[in-house]
């Protein structure tokens, strides 16, 4: 018998890219995810692809979850599965990995953080398969069940009896 894996490490990989605006000279962006830790320390020089110097950043933890077995069954048959990689300020000119997740909703909302930078990546064949692994294993396809509404008492919504002339208030 195999063991599905909930949860494992991955390598990220990012690039420092330079700027020609007056603002910053270079932005960090997560560039690759690599399929397993490397044996390179955090922050390793990579060397150089054109404009960008690109650098190991360090491991990243992926975690499954039972509950959202659908969410990576969406993202395994989009055109292209990913890898939502976040990086995050840490002071001065110093990021780090901030989260790594397969759950395409949850990559969207990774979005939201102020400051974060939020990349969707391609996912290598090895993790697809402990994705997939997971989800052959876990899901369970629930049916649509459209709910039907109670109809309305229209005597226990609280109608008040009409006043006319002549009849005391309560």
């Amino acid at each position: 018998m195999t063991t599905v894996e909930s949860h494992f490490s991955v390598g990220v990989v990012v690039a420092k890219r330079k700027l020609k605006g007056p603002w910053a000279e270079h932005a960090w962006l997560p560039r690759a995810v690599l399929p397993a830790v490397p044996a390179a320390d955090p922050w390793a020089s990579l060397g150089a692809d054109g404009d960008d110097e690109l650098f190991y950043a360090g491991p990243a933890e992926l975690w499954l979850e039972r509950g959202a077995t659908s969410h990576y069954g969406d993202n395994l048959t989009a055109a292209q599965p990913s890898v939502w990689v976040s990086l995050r300020p840490v002071g001065g000119d110093e990021v780090e990995v901030g989260k790594a997740t397969v759950d395409p909703y949850e990559g969207e909302s990774m979005a939201e953080a102020i400051g974060e930078v939020v990349e969707a990546l391609p996912m290598p064949p090895e993790i697809r398969a402990k994705v997939a692994a997971f989800f052959e294993a876990f899901h369970v396809e629930r049916p649509f069940i459209k709910r039907q509404r109670d109809r309305a008492d229209p005597d226990g919504m609280g109608r008040r009896r009409r006043m006319g002339p002549g009849d005391d208030e309560p």
